[in-house]
């Protein structure tokens, strides 16, 4: 089942949100301070490209770099991609097939928000992993 939503994913939504978070690491990466923001950015995209069977937790080691670091990303690109989430999450709730896919979308608005002090994880490793 998984397979199948993230192949629906990809083709009514996945493909063009990693796009979105391509450019913005692209972007990043232009200055040497910025560069955490790209890796991040990119880490996202992988993540936004198939979803399901992952989840995002905190990362113990984060600390008040990210938090200064996640002030910064809201401020530059964060409240860019949350709001593309929000309307492409909004367009899939429309139809009763995408209602999954819409809420999945939702589900990405905090990461797209507060990338930093997040890892991505599978969902079978969730708790093995601690």
């Amino acid at each position: 089942m998984r397979t199948l939503l993230n192949l629906i994913w990809l083709v009514l939504a996945g493909f063009w949100l990693a796009v979105g978070y391509a450019i913005a690491g692209i972007i990043c990466c232009v200055l040497i301070v910025t560069i955490p923001f790209g890796i991040a950015s990119f880490r996202i995209a992988g993540y936004t490209l198939w979803p399901f069977g992952r989840t995002i937790v905190d990362k113990r080691s984060a600390g008040a770099g990210a938090v200064l670091g996640n002030i910064i990303w809201v401020i530059v690109a964060g409240w860019w991609l949350a709001l593309g989430h929000l309307v492409t999450g909004i367009a899939l709730c429309v139809s009763i097939i995408g209602i999954p896919l819409g809420v999945a979308n939702f589900k990405l608005i905090p990461i797209s928000l507060l990338p930093l002090g997040k890892d991505i994880v599978p969902t079978d490793r969730l708790f093995g992993g601690r």
